[in-house]
């Protein structure tokens, strides 16, 4: 995925998608670069529009992080709502036995 990843970066960047340029973009990641892979992708690449690709791609609902974060905590509540009502619940249920 590294190389794909690359690959749309240089794409959204404005340069072109070259080996040259990919292998710049996975060097500077830090990462190992494979030259077969580079390659592989470049000839795979040569006959795809990426704009059109990424326009038929299958649209991914994304979260932002601060909603997500604060979710957890939402749900924490609820359940702990959700104790204390069964506890009162139980609790007036015991009454009637006394």
């Amino acid at each position: 995925m590294r190389y794909v990843y690359a690959a749309l970066l240089l794409h959204a960047s404005g340069k072109k998608v070259e080996e040259d340029n990919l292998k710049n973009v996975l060097t500077a990641s830090g990462g190992d670069v494979d030259p077969a892979r580079i390659k592989s992708l470049i000839a795979s690449l040569s006959e795809v529009n990426i704009d059109e690709a990424i326009k038929m791609a299958p649209g991914i609902a994304v979260t932002p992080a601060s909603s997500e974060a604060a979710t957890p905590a939402k749900e924490e509540k609820k359940e702990e709502e959700k104790e204390e009502e069964e506890e009162e619940a139980l609790a007036g249920l015991g009454a009637l036995f006394e």
